[in-house]
């Protein structure tokens, strides 16, 4: 039977396909207008884009680098941590890590990745996580031209500038340029400045590991940063190495072997090769004063004219020092307490605190005490490791153990305490020091700095004691006034008497003096050579009252000192001025080099970026006439002085400790023993030694510059002079050797000054009358 069709039915039947067919048409017009319009407006837009010049002409900000004179990064100072370097540098593995998750079609797209936005949509359509689409191209379109928000706007912007920067750079500059652009934490701008500051280490250098852990950094800088979040890190470059070689970028035994891979994550990004914390900052300042605020975005490098080795040496010999003396005086007790609670996770978060405000310092590590018996302390460290001290490790600080000792210094639970590690696995008890010190060495030839420690811990006190610590020299400054009376007709065998000796108010100008030696003990009547070998106070008195303190002071002005803080006392004599440490070398730097004044420097040159030199020191040398002070013939007597000084004085152990005979030098240590010194030299290498407190007080009164500052002196040249042969000098013109000593050709024996008067200096008639007999001996 056939079936017969509703003649009513046909025209609404054609009505609904026309307009369904009309709709379709309609929505493919709007589509099509839509498209037409955007395209219309992503070319108007097109040539207003932002010109390139930033991107094809790169040149990112580039932090000041400080570097010693072997090249070793000691500093880095700017808003951005930055390395460039160039994509034939940078390590494939590093490139295919970054390629793995950023952009694994990179080479394939044009500047968008449409496949790319496909997945992500699909992605995002039907799961709660977000995906990214945005290609590396974009990610450097974002970076140099526009803003993080999230809008069609910024979008459609971002893919044009994606487009352009596609048509006017190769995919290797692109890459190159993110890869040196992109923000990676920890200031860190680049995967070189990255290696660096993550791993202590060069790009070239890094694993296939280290590179995944780098590679993860871009997304988020804070969620995946290794210090901060090392489990968060760890997983993003799990992930990462999976990608790598489900992509083929790495084979099987790679793959295996970075998952296993425990990496030596660096805790302290900031923390150089070598600690020279003060020479940074003063290069820092030096370069500051000639190139303003170009010093942090030019990308300078400054090399300085310390070396690793020196430097080292110093820290080490200098640290060692101050901890020697810190032994020797009472334990003060924790530096703090804490209540620590008794729930575990509550105990933790209370502990990490208050050891996050007391940071560690070198091999001085920070501490809670968890346990306390009279024989064995239990502590936790910032690490959380539990260490315990036992035996000797308790003996610094035993008396504060006990019940008995007063509860605001007892050692207890929730007590921060120092501890140090003394072997391998056995550790001390100790404590951050009070105290100050400060080291220096120079080239006696220019004046190069090879070492330079400014204090204890330059995070904890800044302060530069080499420079800015204006302090009395004590003894140290003696042989200045021997150097002047030499030019006043004195000689090494000039008898001087060791005896009490006093001077009323009308002589000083102020208040009546009585000096007295160091040890209270006087010997009589000694020569010149022998007063300065024992440091005889009344000797440089008496020598400095018969050559007149006005030209004492003027005389000490040639080693470069200051005459204004150095008043024309008596009290000159016995180095009651004021210098800095770095003074003190360029002026014993004379004695050491034949008489020629250098003058100290830092810096040796200054390079762009580029390695363009753009300054240069030019040093003042020794050897050049120009530059002399003294008589070369003064120079080789007080050095023959200060030889003896550190062979049978008051620096004996120099000698027998170095087993050299070309050590000379002197120690120093003021009144109430305040400040301690030895200033001493090799012929060719200079160095100072210094310790006091900031707020000056009494050392101990045992404490001596011999005792504190010379064992310092000595740790530093046992390196700096390894390997370095004996020298000895000749004897220069105009010097003659009679009687076991030398003098001036024009002052032998039976001229000159033979011995010393009491008292002030005499009219100029009596003067001559002394002068003809010159045989009294006081």
């Amino acid at each position: 039977m056939k079936s017969q069709s509703d003649p009513k039915s046909s025209p609404n039947k054609y009505s609904a396909k026309r307009l369904v067919l009309w709709s379709f048409g309609a929505l493919a017009g709007l589509a099509l207008t839509g498209v037409l319009l955007v395209v219309f407006a992503l070319a108007m837009a097109y040539p207003n884009l932002p010109a390139l010049d930033t991107i094809t002409d790169y040149r990112p900000k580039m932090p000041l680098r400080i570097f010693t004179a072997d090249n070793v990064l000691i500093g880095e100072f700017g808003e951005e941590r930055r390395t460039l370097v160039r994509f034939k540098d940078i390590p494939d593995v590093m490139k295919k890590a970054v390629l793995s998750i950023e952009d694994d079609r990179f080479y394939q797209h044009g500047g968008v990745d449409y496949m790319g936005v496909l997945r992500a949509t699909l992605h995002n359509a039907t799961s709660s996580s977000r995906q990214g689409a945005s290609t590396i191209t974009q990610q450097v379109a974002r970076n140099f031209f526009l803003s993080s928000e999230q809008t069609l706007k910024r979008k459609a912007y971002e893919a044009l500038l994606a487009w352009k920067i596609e048509k006017n750079l190769s995919k290797d500059q692109i890459l190159e340029v993110y890869m040196n652009q992109i923000y990676l934490g920890q200031r860190a701008f680049g995967f070189q400045s990255a290696a660096q500051i993550y791993f202590g280490k060069d790009l070239k250098d890094i694993s296939v590991a280290e590179a995944a852990m780098l590679a993860g950094l871009p997304k988020a800088p804070s969620a995946y940063n290794p210090v901060v979040n090392p489990t968060r890190a760890r997983t993003r470059q799990q992930y990462i190495l999976q990608r790598m070689h489900s992509l083929g970028y790495i084979s099987d035994a790679q793959f295996e072997t970075a998952k296993a891979e425990e990496l030596k994550i660096k805790s302290d990004s900031t923390a150089f090769g070598v600690h020279a914390e003060y020479v940074a900052e003063m290069a820092r300042q030096l370069v500051y004063e000639q190139f303003k605020e170009d010093t942090y975005t030019r990308g300078l490098n400054v090399f300085t004219t310390i070396t690793k080795a020196d430097q080292d040496a110093a820290y080490l010999a200098l640290r060692r020092g101050v901890m020697d003396y810190e032994r020797r005086h009472p334990y003060r007790g924790p530096e703090s307490y804490i209540e620590i609670p008794s729930n575990k996770t509550e105990a933790d978060e209370a502990i990490e605190a208050e050891l996050a405000e007391k940071p560690d310092s070198d091999d001085i590590v920070a501490a809670v005490v968890l346990q306390v018996a009279p024989s064995q302390v239990t502590a936790v460290l910032a690490s959380g490791e539990e260490i315990k001290i036992t035996g000797q490790g308790l003996s610094f600080a035993s008396s504060w153990l006990s019940a008995k000792a007063a509860p605001n210094r007892r050692i207890r639970r929730g007590a921060l305490i120092r501890v140090m590690q003394d072997g391998a696995s056995t550790w001390k008890i100790t404590q951050m020091p009070e105290v100050e010190s400060a080291f220096v060495a120079a080239s006696t030839e220019d004046g190069a700095i090879k070492a330079l420690v400014g204090g204890f811990d330059y995070n904890r006190n800044k302060f530069n004691h080499v420079t800015q610590a204006w302090r009395q020299p004590g003894s140290s400054f003696k042989p200045f006034i021997y150097s002047a009376s030499l030019e006043r007709g004195l000689s090494p065998a000039t008898q001087v008497n060791d005896a009490p000796i006093s001077f009323d108010a009308g002589q000083t100008g102020g208040q009546a003096w009585e000096p007295k030696n160091y040890d209270a003990k006087y010997e009589g009547p000694m020569t010149m050579r022998r007063g300065l070998t024992k440091s005889k106070n009344m000797v440089s008195i008496r020598i400095l009252n018969r050559i007149g303190a006005r030209y004492g002071q003027e005389f000490a002005t040639r080693f470069g000192f200051d005459a204004e803080r150095n008043p024309p006392y008596l009290t000159l004599a016995l180095g009651a001025g004021a210098t800095t440490p770095l003074q003190m070398a360029g002026a014993y730097a004379v004695f050491a080099n034949g008489g020629y004044r250098v003058s100290p420097y830092l810096i040796s040159k200054v390079t762009d970026s580029a390695g363009k030199v753009l300054s240069e020191a030019r040093p003042e040398r020794a050897g050049v006439e120009a530059n002399r002070v003294i008589d070369a013939r003064n120079a080789f007597l007080m050095d023959s002085m200060l030889k003896d000084v550190a062979r049978y004085g008051t620096a004996a152990k120099a000698s027998s400790t170095l087993k050299r005979t070309d050590i000379a030098g002197k120690t120093g240590t003021t009144n109430d023993s305040i400040d301690a010194w030895f200033a001493g030299y090799q012929p060719k290498l200079v160095g100072i030694a210094w310790m006091g407190y900031d707020q000056p007080k009494n050392l101990g009164n045992k404490e001596t510059g011999g005792g504190l500052a010379l064992p310092i002196w000595i740790g530093y040249m046992q390196s700096a002079l390894r390997g370095v042969p004996n020298e000895e000098r000749t004897v220069p013109p105009g010097l003659i050797m009679a009687e076991g000593d030398y003098y001036y050709a024009e002052n032998p024996p039976g001229t000159g000054v033979q011995s010393l008067d009491v008292g002030a200096p005499p009219p100029p008639a009596q003067q001559k009358a002394q002068d003809a007999v010159r045989n009294e001996l006081f």
